[in-house]
């Protein structure tokens, strides 16, 4: 078993392709090697801005020896037959036995021996061919070279149990070397192993583990904004982007022009983060700075001071057309803005943002009827203003910004300050680490948009396929389920949707309206799946509940769901299911046994057993109380109203025998147990739940 160290050093790569590219040199390599038959041990890979590296411990030495088979011919087959045998042969080392076989008589037996190859052999042959179908999201070829890659190759170092592995890549020789920092230290420097390698980046000024970079900044970036009174605006995102922009990072502090701080501070965040990738400041009370953190890829011998004042002047630069625009936009009143909407396609089949602003303005009040504290009026005024920041200067050159310029936008025109909330918070929640709206306005319009974009590509036949969801429609249906869950809202989604439809008038006057609330309600679920399974609900609970109640309560699905998955979780639950599933399973295989369906009541005359009447009385007594529960949506009462009926459940699996040679009293008893399983199913399709403890979608 030896060490295999793989880098290929190229000009840069892109920050957001750095994380996929490990993923797939390790997948490369595990392919290569099982392709291969060479054992190994644990792959690890590393990017930097100009490297990508992959070590390989405990890998083979060489694939080991194989022993196989061939059957051929009969030994009395025509020697044409003999001859094509042996041809298919040719190249391979191998001897020739007679075999006797009961069934085909004495046949030829190719015994073919293969020699294992030397790792470093294989490596030398396949390496070149595999790089080449690198699945790069975007590469270039450069010069007259056929090879692609994401950047111009300048280098690859690739040692396998200390020696060099020799092979050609484009313009580009393997070897034993490699280089530091290209400004730093940009010489050549021999490796002899991983762990030399480690050592001569560092000395070489480069960190070759992305979290050590990640590390090294924001604990430089503490340093100096504790320094400064101040403390780091936290932005994990940006601070991963960060490591993968720099080999070496300089942590420098610059000082954003007081002139620019009356701007809004989603402004100045959005202009240092997007554009500039600086790192921002605030004060104790969580207000922006006057301050700026700048990540160099260099140390200078004036202590960056060159640096700092070099970006201070973009930074002003950049604010000075963020200055323009919060000036001159906000010399147009939103309503002014409007008729520019008619311009603007919103989607070929749904129309334009202005038809579109139009179905919110009656959306957003009906669905505020279903939000406690939601006043329409300001809810329809809120709708009617929410998309007029998207023909905004601001907007056009920060699209990040959409919806927050509009509430400032309306705040500074006097509109209710309810309005103006909405309108800043409409699209959020952006993800699932994302705040919700709270405020009752603001959650009726984020609902209404998402319920409008929703309806009108479904109805459209536009829908996620597989991993492409072009138009996140996923994403809009988890920001519905996490605005109704998060706010405890009772929305019937079935009507909403409807109502949502009509809105496009005539455009889908065509369409099955059952098929489309059963398959956004269906659509619905499995979003709720996802939902809930990232707080630790299993899957197969949603789905058992929805398969009996396809409910468009989400609030109420969610409890219970809840509640069977407690019930679940006890012994009562755990042995009522066993149950459950006994007594289906022998209906099921009697049924297809006697090609009839035992589907209806049992005869109370024929009940002879004491258990088994008890266990009917008790099957009526809690079929009953259930109904009454779920009526109430006391879903824990019906879940109590079920385990009540353990004990006579158990008697009767202990002492009753189904499959009696009476005719009559064996087809009672069935039916008694497909009315024990209908009244489980009243709470759920127990049939659906698995049997594991944890599971995943």
């Amino acid at each position: 078993m030896a060490e295999l160290l793989l880098e290929l050093y190229s000009e840069e790569i892109p920050a957001a392709l750095q994380a996929g590219a490990r993923r797939d040199l390790a997948r490369l390599l595990e392919a290569l090697f099982a392709e291969q038959e060479l054992d190994h041990g644990a792959i690890r890979t590393f990017a930097t801005p100009r490297r990508l590296v992959a070590v390989v411990e405990d890998l083979a030495t060489r694939q080991p020896d194989r022993v196989t088979e061939r059957r051929g011919p009969r030994v009395d087959a025509p020697e044409r037959a003999r001859r094509g045998f042996l041809r298919s042969l040719e190249g391979q080392d191998f001897r020739l036995e007679e075999r006797e076989d009961p069934r085909r008589g004495r046949h030829l037996v190719a015994v073919i021996e293969r020699r294992g190859r030397p790792t470093a052999e294989l490596l030398a042959q396949h390496l070149p061919e595999r790089l080449a179908r690198f699945p790069w999201p975007r590469s270039m070829r450069w010069g007259t070279y056929r090879v692609r890659w994401v950047r111009p190759l300048h280098g690859i170092l690739c040692l396998f149990d200390g020696r060099p592995v020799r092979f050609r890549f484009g313009p580009v020789e393997s070897g034993d070397r490699t280089r530091g920092h290209r400004f730093m230290a940009p010489g050549g420097f021999a490796v002899r192993d991983f762990a030399d390698y480690r050592r001569g980046l560092e000395a070489a000024k480069v960190l070759l583990e992305p979290e050590a970079r990640a590390a090294r900044i924001l604990a430089e970036a503490r340093r100096l904004a504790a320094g400064e009174g101040l403390r780091l605006r936290e932005d994990p995102a940006l601070l991963a982007e960060l490591a993968g922009l720099v080999e070496w990072p300089v942590v420098l502090l610059g000082r954003i022009d007081p002139a620019f701080m009356d701007l809004p501070p989603e402004v100045l965040v959005t202009s240092m983060r997007t554009h500039q990738r600086y790192l921002a400041l605030e004060d104790a009370e969580g207000r922006l700075a006057p301050r700026f953190l700048v990540v160099a890829d260099t140390e200078t011998r004036d202590g960056g001071a060159a640096v700092v004042a070099g970006n201070e002047r973009v930074l002003r630069a950049r604010l000075w057309d963020a200055r323009f625009f919060w000036e001159n936009d906000r010399r147009v009143p939103l309503e002014d803005r409007l008729p520019m909407l008619e311009k603007v396609v919103f989607h070929q089949q749904l129309g334009t943002l202005a038809e579109k602003v139009a179905r919110l303005e009656s959306l957003t009040p009906a669905l505020a009827r279903h939000v406690p504290g939601a006043d329409p009026v300001l809810s329809a005024r809120a709708a009617r203003l929410c998309k007029a920041d998207l023909v905004t200067g601001m907007v056009a050159e920060f699209p990040e910004l959409q919806g927050v310029m509009g509430g400032y936008y309306a705040r500074h025109q006097g509109e209710d300050a309810r309005v103006a909330e909405a309108i800043a918070w409409h699209y959020r929640p952006k993800g699932p680490e994302d705040d919700c709206p709270r405020a009752p306005v603001a959650v009726a319009l984020a609902l209404a948009d998402r319920i409008d974009t929703l309806a009108g590509f479904f109805a459209a036949g536009i829908r996620p396929t597989g991993s492409k969801d072009p138009f996140a429609l996923r994403r809009a249906a988890l920001g519905v389920i996490r605005l109704v869950l998060e706010n405890d809202l009772r929305l019937p989604l079935a009507e909403v949707f409807a109502t949502a439809l009509d809105l496009y008038g005539r455009r889908f006057a065509a369409l099955d309206r059952e098929a489309f609330t059963g398959e956004m309600l269906r659509f619905f679920a499995d979003r709720l799946v996802a939902h809930l399974r990232e707080r630790g609900v299993r899957h197969d609970r949603v789905q058992a509940v929805f398969a009996i109640v396809p409910d468009d309560d989400l609030a109420r699905l969610l409890r219970r769901v809840e509640a069977l998955d407690r019930f679940l979780a006890g012994a009562d639950g755990r042995d009522l299911l066993t149950a459950y599933r006994r007594a289906r399973n022998i209906v099921a295989i009697e049924s297809r046994k006697d090609r009839r369906e035992y589907a209806g009541e049992p005869d109370p005359a024929l009940l002879r057993a004491p258990e088994e009447r008890a266990l009917h009385a008790a099957l009526v007594r809690a079929e009953a109380e259930i109904a009454r529960a779920l009526a109430a949506e006391d879903f824990a009462g019906a879940m109590r109203a079920l385990a009540a009926t353990r004990p006579v459940v158990d008697a009767f699996f202990d002492r009753v025998r189904v499959n009696v040679d009476e005719p009559d009293l064996r087809a009672n008893r069935l039916l008694l147990l497909d009315r024990l399983r209908r009244v489980f199913e009243r709470i759920a399709d127990f049939s659906r739940i698995e049997d594991r403890e944890t599971t995943t979608a």
